[in-house]
């Protein structure tokens, strides 16, 4: 079996021999990269190596989100199972985003340009590392870890997955540690997934810069996909003209996760605040909260949603979910409260549980025939799919017929 061609054979095969041509083969005027994106050449042990840098001020905004999170990370770190991540300071963080030679991984992917921010004094410093010719990976690896050495956590988005194994490989390709080895790593994805996966439809980064931070980026962006092409281009021609939009997709990713774990973290620490404004997010909390055992402040959100506008399917999803914990809370009283709401409001599934509670609970028969009678008509003058008002009825017919029959016993 053949094994995945290497960066060397995927340059071999793009004409590169060695890197960048030298000056005598570029086209006439082909502009270098520090003509096109603002930085510096930073020495290194091994060579220098190119830096872009951005600062942001502590009360810069990203979208609707403040770069500066509410500290500490107390049920992030809960969430995440990791105690550490609750007792650093912001300075500790580190913000990392790689762009890569391809999306494969194994030791033939490189990251020819990793983005990395962490906060000094009151700034957001945002350090990008680009390696002009794969001579320079070392130099590349050498600057990121000196910017990393003050830092003991990582934050990133899919970074577990991508990111932290191949910059793990290339050091060790380099016989160099790696410097975050030790490091707590927070990963963005998963969290955001638990959050939104009920109301987005996506949840890639962009994604919730557009729908969640309400931020848009601007046309100079250059799509993900066509990024390797890009930087191999660049390789064969020395041309570096199109790379500005490579930094900025890639600034812009960076950025966009520090503004993310800030939102994130206010949706957790101080969701009645305004930091979470759908029924569904509220849900998608209450959720979580269940699982991290805080049964109360679960029931609370819950609560919340349900008091927000929802569709039929997910708020059977928040009354089932309630309802077994006000099971566990040793009592009804508020679930019924919260039903009958529900079901004035026009919601089929309340009247079900009703009729359920009514039923098994309270063995009261006749006043589960009326719930269930109420579910009925509710279905026949609401506007559902076929499919949903099909369910629903055969449901209540079921329903009816066994009460009916215990009714006239």
């Amino acid at each position: 079996m053949d094994s995945k061609p290497s960066l060397a054979d995927k340059l071999k095969s793009l004409g590169v021999k060695k890197g960048i041509p030298p000056l005598s083969q570029r086209k006439p005027g082909s502009p270098t990269i520090d003509v096109v994106v603002r930085g510096s050449f930073l020495p290194t042990p091994r060579g220098e190596v190119f830096v872009a840098e951005q600062n942001f001020p502590q009360d810069y905004h990203y979208g609707n989100s403040a770069l500066l999170s509410s500290f500490p990370l107390s049920l992030v770190s809960q969430w995440a199972g990791d105690s550490l991540l609750s007792t650093l300071s912001l300075s500790k963080f580190a913000f990392l985003d790689t762009e890569t030679s391809g999306l494969s991984g194994g030791t033939g992917t490189c990251a020819f340009l990793v983005g990395v921010a962490r906060f000094v004094d009151d700034q957001f410093v945002l350090k990008q590392f680009f390696m002009r010719d794969p001579a320079e990976e070392a130099a590349l690896l050498d600057g990121l870890a000196e910017f990393l050495a003050p830092c003991e956590a990582l934050v990133s988005f899919n970074g577990k997955a991508f990111d932290a194994p191949l910059l793990r490989t290339r050091y060790k390709i380099h016989d160099t540690p790696c410097p975050f080895d030790g490091y707590s790593h927070l990963d963005l994805l998963p969290l955001a997934r638990r959050l939104w996966r009920d109301r987005l439809e996506s949840r890639a980064l962009k994604f919730l810069e557009e729908h969640v931070l309400e931020f848009k980026r601007s046309s100079d962006e250059t799509p993900g996909y066509e990024i390797p092409w890009l930087y191999f281009d660049y390789l064969r021609t020395g041309d570096a003209s199109p790379l500005a939009g490579v930094f900025y997709h890639n600034a812009m990713d960076v950025t966009a996760m520090a503004a993310l774990l800030a939102h994130m973290n206010d949706m957790l620490e101080n969701p009645y605040d305004g930091a979470v404004q759908h029924g569904l997010d509220f849900v998608a909390l209450g959720k979580l909260f269940e699982d991290l055992g805080h049964a109360e402040e679960a029931a609370k959100l819950f609560e919340r949603g349900l008091e927000s506008p929802m569709g039929e399917a997910d708020f059977h999803v928040a009354v089932k979910r309630l309802s077994i914990l006000q099971k566990k809370r040793g009592g009804y009283e508020e679930a019924v409260r919260l039903w009958k709401k529900a079901a004035k409001a026009g919601h089929i599934y309340a009247h079900i549980e009703l009729a359920k509670y009514y039923e098994h609970k309270m063995r009261d028969v006749k006043a589960a025939l009326k719930w269930t009678e109420s579910a009925r008509k509710q279905t026949e003058r609401a506007d559902l799919p076929a499919y949903e008002r099909k369910h629903w009825l055969e449901e209540i017919a079921h329903r009816l017929a066994r009460l009916e029959r215990k009714d006239g016993l």
